[in-house]
């Protein structure tokens, strides 16, 4: 389970679940989860935001300190865009 704080991409969540080439598969299965699972950690491989919950989804990561900047993942304290 992802951690506050922590953000990857769709990919890299297919790739831990053993089917590298499922990232979409990830996405429509966040999408059906509802608040069960941290959707709003996962994001593009190039840091965008979910475009159908981009409000929602920047609100939350802003929350755990996560710094996102026109709907885009700049700077976050875990995971693959962690710059700090």
């Amino acid at each position: 389970m992802l951690g506050a704080g922590e953000v990857v991409s769709y990919g890299d969540v297919a790739a831990v679940a053993g089917r590298p080439r499922a990232a979409r598969a990830v996405g429509r299965m966040l999408a059906r989860s509802g608040a069960d699972l941290p959707w709003w950690r996962v994001v593009y491989s190039d840091g965008r935001l979910s475009p159908a919950n981009r409000g929602e989804q920047s609100a939350l990561l802003r929350a755990e300190g996560v710094l996102v900047h026109d709907g885009r993942v700049v700077d976050a304290p875990v995971g693959r865009f962690a710059r700090r």
